[in-house]
């Protein structure tokens, strides 16, 4: 008690009190009081071991609270071609804008679950439809032919769509705004639409394209940047064929006001339409 009290900077007799109020409250006595001396009863000592774990805990996530970094991890999934073709090149001006973030980049076709807590939002190419997830549509798609000026300059200019039956067809795998239904669109017949190589990323197909090694049916966000930069050019910008997805902002359900979802929302936002601005 006197070392308690010395420890505590109190009296001894406040000590004793304290002491007494609790085993009131606990309804049991926590010391044996002899003629010289107390002991814990074996009531005392269990609390005295769930009190230490207890205490032990709380120091501990002190500690790490006190030593964690003012830099708060936002860690973004995104399809490979999404990443590679739009975002990546434009994240450096989100970690400008907010330097407490420390944003790192999860580039995957695959579905990740943001329910285990790994990935704070997604940003995918589908239908607006998720399980177990708060979605919001932020840019829509058209597909429509693009190649490189030295390939279209290679087949004559490209100047109808019927020429199209003498190029080589660059397709990305599963898309389902695919040749078949863009010549359906332009109303063309005698093009072998299922013919050429065939890509699991349409990314990859892009490259393809720019490489001059045909013609691809470019998704309007992803060609975008490389037709501003004239790698790629549209031969047939009148005919857009609207894409079956589009991109969606994905999150857990309750962290709609997350201060790192709202940034980057917030940042996707004006990216956005300073992008359509510029490419409408």
């Amino acid at each position: 008690m006197t070392l308690a009290a010395e420890e505590l900077h109190v009296t001894h007799g406040a000590v004793s009190r304290h002491i007494k109020t609790l085993e009131s409250h606990l309804g049991v006595a926590l010391f044996q009081r002899l003629t010289r001396r107390i002991v814990l009863t074996e009531a005392g000592a269990e609390f005295l071991l769930a009190v230490t774990r207890v205490l032990g805990e709380l120091t501990k996530e002190s500690e790490r609270l006190r030593a964690r970094e003012p830099v708060a991890r936002l860690k973004i999934n995104a399809s490979v071609s999404f990443a590679n073709k739009w975002l990546a090149p434009r994240l450096h001006r989100l970690k400008a804008l907010h330097p407490e973030l420390d944003v790192h980049l999860d580039v995957t076709d695959t579905y990740v679950d943001l329910n285990d807590g790994e990935v704070d939002v997604a940003i995918r190419y589908g239908s607006g439809r998720y399980p177990r997830v708060l979605a919001e549509r932020i840019l829509e798609e058209t597909v429509t032919p693009v190649c490189s000026p030295g390939y279209r300059a290679k087949m004559g200019g490209l100047s109808s769509v019927v020429s199209l039956a003498g190029c080589t067809l660059l397709h990305e795998d599963r898309m389902l705004a695919n040749w078949e239904q863009w010549v359906a669109l332009a109303g063309v017949h005698g093009i072998r639409s299922a013919r050429g190589p065939t890509y699991s990323h349409g990314s990859m197909a892009i490259e393809a394209a720019i490489r001059g090694e045909g013609v691809a049916l470019g998704r309007s966000v992803i060609v975008a940047d490389d037709i501003a930069a004239g790698r790629l050019v549209a031969p047939f910008p009148q005919f857009r064929l609207k894409a079956e997805r589009g991109h969606d902002l994905v999150y857990r359900i309750g962290s709609r006001n997350d201060p790192k979802v709202c940034a980057l929302r917030e940042w996707l936002t004006e990216e956005i339409r300073l992008f359509l601005a510029q490419t409408s």
